[in-house]
């Protein structure tokens, strides 16, 4: 066979190659790995769902009993409910662990196949391409002068013109492929965060249900399951909130007229508004007038609680003077520190477990001031605790707000 011959030949068989239909950007990737890490996706999807619903049922029930009269029996009954809508909430997030990580195995084999998809077709392409180099880059005068007849170099032109285009559909397709694939390590990036996040969760939920069961054991423990001690119970926490509550108002009112009458404000900066968060941790266990709160029938919970461990830094979340530091040496004792700024706003931390500012102290924002404290029985926490936390509020001339519209 003459060389005109074998080059006609080979470019009919790279013709039929590329015109058979050839095109991996439309096929089918799926395998049955795939199929049954998709079922295992959809099981998990449906077994939220179930969950989910059962938790929406626990939180109906404690909204109901939340609406009846203050009893011992129906705040244990609350309680119970939060138990076991914190129980659920642990499956819950195990499930959507799982669902996760099922999801990131799948789009792993879709990434995979999708890098083999694109290295077996460059690699056909470049030998294609080599092939056709090696067959001196003949152009359209060299084909029409070599061919004896013109039906000869019609053939040969037009599979050449042929394989040319369908090399650049090729390269168009390992382009869009290369971009899926682009697609799909993101998709799977994103995946392996929101794991992480769902581990921290599940961390926190654990923690939750631990402080439900805490507070439920408290709850028995002090009043030995009588409606009588219960009762006498909330009435000593209401007179305690009501004297820490006044002796709050009443030293920033006082401190703040000093304040204003030295003209310590004069020369300095606090803030203008400028609040930032005073611990590193950010997971709220109650936040501001929460009907969840624990002790809501005391009152109305005046701050957000900020989970951390026993005797973690707390730093002044602006800068200002020190208007109260009450130490304590006794767990009954409400430990806290009252920051005064010049723009009518003020901050507390509450339940610490130390203290290192002083009163009457000008602090600035990242200060280290205290340790926090919470833990029940420990000096400084004070009667409302059920777990280790900070209890941070704002107060905007005097009154509680809701710290979450001054934090960043």
């Amino acid at each position: 066979m003459s060389q005109k011959s074998k080059t006609v030949l080979f470019i009919l068989l790279v013709g039929l190659i590329f015109r058979s239909g050839h095109s991996f950007v439309l096929a089918d990737n799926t395998s049955p790995e795939v199929d049954k890490l998709n079922t295992e996706i959809d099981l998990r999807k449906d077994k939220i769902k179930e969950l989910e619903d059962t938790i929406a049922k626990y939180k109906d029930n404690i909204t109901q009993k939340q609406t009846e009269g203050v009893s011992l029996k129906n705040q244990l009954n609350i309680i119970q409910n939060r138990i076991a809508e914190a129980q659920v909430s642990v499956d819950l997030i195990t499930q959507e662990l799982e669902k996760s990580k099922l999801e990131i195995d799948s789009l792993n084999i879709d990434i995979s196949k999708k890098q083999e998809t694109i290295d077996k077709e460059k690699k056909m392409i470049s030998k294609i391409i080599q092939s056709l180099h090696a067959d001196d880059q003949k152009n359209f005068m060299e084909i029409m002068l070599t061919n004896t007849n013109f039906s000869d170099f019609y053939n040969q032109a037009k599979y050449l013109q042929d394989v040319y285009i369908d090399l650049g559909r090729s390269v168009r397709q390992v382009r869009i492929v290369r971009e899926d694939l682009d697609q799909r390590k993101t998709e799977a990036e994103a995946k392996k965060k929101e794991y992480d996040s769902l581990l921290t969760e599940l961390d926190n939920k654990k923690n939750d249900l631990n402080d439900e069961l805490d507070n439920k054991q408290t709850l028995l423990s002090e009043t030995k399951n009588s409606e009588l001690r219960f009762q006498t119970l909330l009435d000593s926490l209401r007179q305690q909130y009501k004297i820490t509550e006044t002796e709050v108002q009443s030293y920033e009112s006082q401190v703040r007229k000093k304040l204003d009458d030295q003209q310590r404000f004069k020369d300095v900066s606090t803030g203008g508004g400028d609040i930032d968060w005073p611990t590193p941790a950010r997971y709220i266990t109650a936040r501001f007038h929460d009907p969840d709160y624990p002790f809501r029938n005391v009152f109305q919970h005046s701050g957000i609680d900020i989970r951390m461990p026993q005797g973690s830094p707390v730093y002044a979340a602006s800068s200002g003077y020190i208007g109260r530091a009450k130490h304590c040496t006794l767990a009954s004792c409400y430990s806290y520190i009252l920051l005064i700024q010049n723009d009518s706003l003020s901050t507390l931390y509450g339940h610490l477990s130390r203290l290192v500012a002083e009163q009457d102290q000008y602090v600035t924002k990242g200060d280290l001031i205290g340790y926090s404290g919470g833990t029940p029985g420990m000096v400084g926490s004070g009667p409302f605790v059920t777990g280790a936390h900070l209890h941070f509020e704002v107060r905007l001339n005097g009154i509680p707000v809701d710290p979450l519209g001054y934090l960043p």
